[in-house]
């Protein structure tokens, strides 16, 4: 079982879908708690290899990528699968066990969460 915790995703009054984990970067300036959220975002994607899963994953048609359809990525499957269980931790990833099959989903929350957070004042 894993420590990591997940991203939290907020919900807005406005109705407006998922709030960001963290304010804008421009802003204001990061609480502790916050700056400890975004770190973890950033540092499951750090790696070139789990940005390439992400990516294929969020880029796949469907919205979903079976593990069987994105495992080139010019490493094992063993790491592959650890690739994408440490994007899962980060609350990254979803997935769901089809048969034999493992299917990820990346949750529009969580892009829509991602971009506010690098949005520039003004932009939309």
């Amino acid at each position: 079982m894993s420590n990591a915790s997940l991203l939290p995703l907020l919900e807005p009054a406005d109705g407006q879908g998922a709030a960001p984990c963290c304010p804008p970067l421009t802003e204001r300036p990061m609480t502790a708690e916050e700056a400890e959220t975004a770190a973890r975002m950033f540092k499951a994607l750090g790696d070139p290899v789990r940005l390439r899963l992400f990516s294929a994953v969020a880029s796949h048609e469907g919205g979903e990528a079976c593990v069987c359809d994105i495992s080139d990525v010019g490493v094992s499957q063993p790491t592959v699968s650890h690739h994408l269980k440490k994007l899962k931790a980060a609350g990254l990833l979803t997935s769901e066990r089809r048969g034999t099959w493992v299917y990820y989903r990346v949750e529009s929350s969580v892009l829509a969460a991602m971009g506010k957070l690098l949005t520039l004042p003004g932009a939309a």
